[in-house]
């Protein structure tokens, strides 16, 4: 067997977080490996965020074209389905990841491509395709950055068929004639519409409402407007069996209704991707690890640390990135002594705002976007919270669309007068997102935010109109 190598940090995983935590360390001066199985990049590149929201766009700007008199008369056609998949293909990179390599090894990093094994205290081994082994030594760190895994659920009959995930979703290469959609949840929703709008005939099946996690108020609008582009949604539906029936997917789903469809999409969430890495071997409940806000496992003796969705608390990139960012410096700086076994709230090195002010968009259309506390949230932590609501009606909405249809929500702390949640419901609401999340992680007073005036005729013009009721 070989020998160990010393090096400063090992991270397994070269998703967008690993990545994130390997170019970190590693322009502060730490020699650093990072491991990984498949494409270097990870799944928001090649099956998730990157393909999704390239699938999804063209529909968007095809639905607003068609949304402004002027604009409308001039659109006398569809989606070009080919044309859409191959744009998909392009982001991907043919799903080929030789300049995100060329990244890696630019930076100073060393891949290695393989299996990664926890064999020991600060110990991987990589097992690669031919068999051969290397064998690291972490002067430093090893971080888990494995992402997840699709959570499949115990439905009779659908282990043994071949079966969509979001992976196959995102990177099929035809559309279907028909597609049954498993799962309320965001990935489900956002695919069910963008293969709607490339010429599928999509069912949803929600065991209980769809985007049950945002307010009803935002996620009705999108339910109104799938169901309006011809989408059939089953609310408070399970679906009990699933059969193949001369090519076709057959799902019981309940009081003698089936659903058929050529293909089967199961979306019905994810979990930590950190089974089989050797961890259970050491002691490790992978199901109960818990880091702190460094990403430090908890009673793993200090050298272990998790980030992005391995860590299971956000799955979200951006603030896997986010915590790559914070747990690499902190890294840095207890291997420089400069950090001792806790960080302070709001530090360079705690990921504070993955408790209090997490950004996440929808990007169907309409969109939903959301940052902070819902108002159940916030009464939940024994924050005195409030909540003002309306719909998004201003000039610039109006001139964005004809029949533009938006609603807006602050949930606002009443003790210390300052946003903790906020959530904007219709088209393009993302980038009015940013903001709210300055305001929630800048802890921004309310009597201060009256004075940040929003530019008229824009669609921000609304956070005005929620000052006023509120009472500004």
């Amino acid at each position: 067997m070989s020998e160990f190598q010393t090096i400063d940090v090992i991270i397994i995983g070269a998703g967008a977080v690993g990545e994130n935590a390997a170019g970190r360390v590693a322009e502060q001066g730490l020699s650093t490996v990072l491991v990984e199985i498949d494409l270097v990049g990870g799944e928001c590149s090649y099956w998730a965020c990157m393909p999704s929201k390239a699938l999804l766009s063209p529909g968007s700007a095809l639905t607003a074209a068609r949304g402004i008199g002027g604009a409308r008369e001039a659109v006398t056609g569809s989606l070009d389905a080919q044309q859409v998949l191959e744009r998909r293909t392009s982001f991907t990179k043919n799903w080929d990841d030789s300049s995100q390599a060329e990244w890696v090894d630019s930076a100073g990093i060393t891949l290695e491509r393989g299996r990664a094994t926890v064999s020991g205290e600060r110990e991987v081994t990589i097992t690669r395709k031919d068999g051969s082994e290397t064998r690291y030594r972490a002067e430093h760190a090893v971080v888990v950055a494995t992402g997840s895994t699709p959570t499949i659920p115990p439905i009779d009959g659908l282990a043994d068929l071949d079966y969509w995930t979001t992976r196959d979703a995102t990177s099929a290469s035809e559309v279907p004639e028909s597609l049954a959609v498993v799962g309320d949840g965001v990935a489900g929703v956002e695919l069910a519409q963008a293969w709607a709008r490339l010429g599928a005939e999509v069912t949803v099946i929600a065991r209980s409402g769809i985007l049950e996690n945002f307010p009803e108020e935002a996620s009705d609008l999108v339910l109104e407007a799938l169901r309006k582009e011809g989408l059939t949604v089953l609310t408070d539906t399970s679906t009990n069996s699933v059969h193949k029936d001369g090519g076709a997917f057959v799902l019981d789903v309940g009081d003698g209704r089936t659903v058929t469809a050529e293909k089967l999409l199961v979306a019905t969430g994810r979990h930590p991707n950190t089974a089989g890495i050797g961890l259970e071997e050491l002691g490790l409940d992978v199901k109960e690890m818990e880091s702190d806000d460094t990403g430090r496992v908890v009673d793993a003796g200090g050298w272990l640390y998790t980030v992005g969705d391995a860590r299971g608390k956000v799955k979200l990139t951006h603030q896997g990135k986010y915590e790559a960012r914070l747990t690499a410096d902190a890294i840095v700086a207890r291997s420089k002594g400069s950090l001792g076994d806790t960080a302070e709230a709001w530090s360079p090195f705690a990921a504070t705002a993955d408790t209090v002010a997490v950004p996440q968009v929808i990007f169907t259309d309409p969109q939903i976007a959301m940052v902070g506390r819902t108002l159940e949230q916030a009464r939940d932590v024994g924050i005195n919270a409030s909540e003002t609501s309306l719909p998004i009606e201003v000039a610039g909405s109006e001139l964005q669309a004809d029949d533009y249809k938006g609603w807006a929500q602050l949930v606002v702390d009443e003790d210390r007068k300052v946003i903790v949640g906020a959530t904007f419901a219709g088209p393009e609401v993302a980038e009015l997102l940013h903001a709210a999340t300055i305001a929630v992680v800048g802890e921004v007073p309310l009597d201060r935010l009256w004075h940040a005036v929003p530019t008229y005729p824009t669609v921000s013009e609304v956070w005005l109109r929620l000052f006023e009721q509120y009472g500004l």
